[in-house]
């Protein structure tokens, strides 16, 4: 599957607390974390994304999906599934699932090599996590 134009595309790291969230530029060449939302339940979830879908008018929404080191699907795979179902009709726009296995690790090693300390990767790492699962997915588009 593939994005079949140019636009922002939103993307989220799910977690059991905070939701990372990050956005690419039109052109699909850069990636920045833009924020964490803190997870009270699905309504507020869906609303504060489609929130950000307008705010940066998305094109498309990328989901992380935890898969299991041997690409079995975890629990949090089908709670990701789901909320993909969920949100695609309330946001009228197309919702990715993109494999996520080590983007937390990943986002760790490259704010510590950026030269954070553990408080401020604490903070940073749920929203660098979803720039890293944005790039994976648009890497693996073939040119628009």
């Amino acid at each position: 599957m593939a994005v079949d134009r140019k636009g922002r595309i939103l993307s989220l790291d799910l977690g059991k607390k905070r939701i990372g969230v990050a956005v690419c530029d039109e052109l699909q060449m850069t990636v920045r974390g833009i924020e964490v939302i803190t997870l009270k339940n699905r309504e507020k979830l869906f609303a504060d994304v489609k929130n950000l879908c307008e705010t940066f008018d998305a094109i498309a929404l990328v989901i992380g999906l935890p898969l299991n080191f041997d690409g079995t699907e975890s629990a949090g795979a089908t709670e990701a599934r789901e909320i993909a179902a969920e949100i695609e009709p309330i946001l009228a726009l197309p919702v990715f699932l993109q494999d996520e296995r080590l983007t937390s690790r990943e986002a760790e090693e490259i704010l510590r090599e950026q030269g954070y300390d553990w408080r401020e990767i604490k903070k940073l790492v749920d929203q660098e996590a979803a720039a890293i699962i944005l790039r994976d997915f648009l890497t693996g588009q073939s040119p628009s």
